[in-house]
């Protein structure tokens, strides 16, 4: 029987937002690739929140723009509602998110992919990755069709093994009755590699025609939107938005969900696979927070052509005749009808201890995965890791160095570098306080943080690249200039700063001084500093932050600095550590079980203290290596 045999540079398995990045950056760096999908409907699907960004996870959105990704693009293009959130707190943890249009988003990102130079979408299940001496040859679809490559890239999502499970209903299917991905596990296992089980979960959606909107408060998007790309057009985004809702739980629904405790699948013990802990199902958020005598639940739209909304805050695995009865106890959800129930979904994936922080298997090479693959969960963590994914199977097709992002330089970074360092026993969901460099890894200067390691890979295009040095310049030329311009304490100054409930001036100043101030800052300021250049909010934005919080900028600088040394100091894969004396043995098992790259890695192992990191560092001073 004749079988269809084709080659080509790299192959990606699964279209989710992990998929998308790894697809566009391997074929946009001139690899000849191949993305395979289940369904061709499912790409970019948003299969739970209809939302990008948020918390941190805007961090990451602007990150993977910074690099020449797509997502922030796609959501400028589709959102229907955007937010800066924390916008009373610092910089640091400002982050943006946007309600997105579900189906424009994931139709837009086809029209991408579809139109994208060296790119072929494929409808297929892979089965099989083929080896030979521990490197990728290839993969083989359910038909039998072989296509040979020189990497893979595994972006699975939550189809693997996929089930689908509400009360006593339980079908094996992908999200959204989606076809699951039944048969790759087993050749996974058989190259030796490690797999887990995981759960995530998402609610109804409810027709909007049977929703109260005014028994609950109104949520209206920002006055301004800030775009996540760095290429979108302020003055693109600033349409009419379209609106969310805030409502409660109450004693009542809490009730009902306590009385049916015995028919959910999660505390009945059906459910094997672990939940995220920081978006747990309303039950399990009754059952932990028995205190609480209210939940938040957020009604959010689904999209402009759809009456389908999304009840935020209010996942289940409950029973049909339960979920009736709970969200129908919620204030302006009475009448609601159910679109499609709630339900919790179980699917393998991997402990991403088995790779490195490059995201290649460490014992196949040319074996690469991102997304919920990697034991994470979320859209946005999903597309961080699959723009790395793609980029080092590019680089390492081509015999370059490939990247590593460290925790001193990105979200994308810290994120990576705790999944391959720590053992997660949950979905992996990115945190400002993940990061312990957070004020220098603000989302509003991942640009300058990332954009030049986008142009040296190729993702950025020599225009954007010109563009973003002459941003930087008028930076650095603006914060010059406000650090040298000096302030003389005379009336006009006196009666400003007396109008502002400013400290009066005894001497002269300087104008970076003034903007330090709380109550003040460089937009403030311009009334008293008459030959200001006329910048964008981009420049003026960055010129005030670096200003303003300078001196903490410059001790997390430092401690970066010292972070950096342990980063240089590299370790062996291969390195045997039982034969270093001095070393507990939980130390000795845990730096042999995740072979770290360098000293600043093992340091983060949990199990290795700061004295087994001295004995290494003394151990490898006197070996020279």
């Amino acid at each position: 029987m004749p079988i269809v045999e084709r080659k080509c540079d790299i192959v990606v398995v699964g279209a989710g937002h992990a998929g998308c990045e790894a697809a566009l950056a391997s074929a946009r760096l001139g690899l000849s690739t191949v993305i395979f999908t289940v369904s061709v409907d499912s790409i970019a699907l948003m299969p739970c929140n209809p939302n990008i960004g948020g918390s941190s996870k805007g961090h990451l959105v602007r990150e993977v723009d910074a690099l020449g990704g797509e997502m922030g693009v796609n959501i400028d293009k589709t959102f229907i509602q955007s937010k800066m959130l924390n916008k009373s707190k610092g910089p640091a943890v400002h982050s943006l998110r946007a309600q997105a249009d579900k189906a424009e988003y994931s139709r837009s990102m086809r029209k991408v992919l579809e139109n994208t130079d060296n790119l072929l979408i494929k409808q297929a299940e892979i089965v099989d990755i083929l080896t030979e001496d521990g490197y990728v040859t290839g993969v083989k679809t359910f038909s039998g069709a072989v296509y040979k490559c020189s990497a893979v890239i595994l972006c699975t999502g939550t189809y693997l093994k996929a089930k689908c499970i509400y009360g006593s209903v339980e079908n094996f299917t992908g999200p959204n009755g989606l076809s699951a991905a039944n048969h790759l596990t087993d050749s996974l296992m058989k190259l030796g590699i490690e797999i887990m089980r995981f759960k995530t979960g998402t609610p109804a959606r409810i027709d909007s025609r049977t929703v109260d909107f005014s028994k609950m408060e109104e949520q209206l998007g920002d006055e301004k939107v800030v775009p996540f790309s760095f290429t979108t057009n302020q003055e693109d985004v600033q349409i009419e938005q379209a609106s969310c809702y805030l409502t409660y739980t109450n004693e009542k629904t809490h009730d009902i969900i306590k009385d049916n405790l015995d028919r959910s699948p999660l505390f009945a013990g059906v459910i094997e696979g672990t939940g995220p802990r920081y978006c747990p199902s309303i039950e399990d958020k009754v059952v932990r927070f028995a205190d609480r005598n209210r939940h938040q639940v957020f009604i959010e739209p689904e999209g402009l052509h759809t009456n389908e909304v999304y009840i935020g805050g209010m996942s289940s695995s409950l029973p049909e005749d339960v979920q009736i009865d709970m969200y129908r106890s919620v204030p302006g959800l009475e009448n609601a009808e159910i679109v499609k129930n709630a339900y919790a979904i179980e699917y393998d994936c991997i402990p991403a201890k088995q790779l490195n922080p490059t995201l290649e298997f460490k014992n196949i090479k040319g074996l690469f995965s991102a997304g919920q693959f990697n034991g994470s969960s979320g859209y946005e963590e999903a597309a961080a890791q699959g723009i790395v994914a793609g980029i080092n199977a590019a680089l390492k097709i081509k015999g370059k160095d490939m990247l590593v992002f460290d925790r001193s330089n990105s979200y994308i970074g810290v994120l990576i570098d705790d999944l391959v360092t720590k053992d997660n026993f949950e979905p992996y969901r990115m945190m400002t306080s993940r990061s312990e460099y957070r004020l220098l890894l603000r989302q509003d200067n991942a640009d300058m943080r990332l954009t030049k390691i986008g142009y040296e890979v190729g993702l950025i295009s020599e225009e954007r690249y010109e563009k973003f040095v002459e941003k930087e310049k008028l930076i650095f030329d603006e914060i010059d200039r406000v650090k040298s311009l000096n302030i003389g304490a005379n009336k006009d100054v006196l009666d400003f700063l007396k109008r502002h409930n400013s400290t009066e001036l005894k001497s002269g100043t300087t104008m970076a001084e003034l903007i330090k101030r709380p109550e003040l800052s460089y937009d403030i300021l311009s009334e008293i500093d008459k030959e200001r250049p006329d910048l964008p909010d981009e420049v003026t934005d960055q010129v005030n932050i670096n200003i303003k919080y300078e001196g903490y900028i410059s001790r997390q600088q430092k401690q970066v600095e010292q972070f950096k040394k342990l980063e240089k100091r590299k370790l062996s894969p291969d390195f045997d550590y039982e034969q270093i004396k001095g070393l507990r043995n939980e130390a000795v098992q845990k730096l042999n079980k995740f072979k770290p790259l360098s000293i600043g890695q093992a340091s983060r192992i949990s199990g290795v203290s700061p004295a087994d990191i001295s004995v290494l560092l003394v151990y490898f001073r006197e070996h020279h290596c």
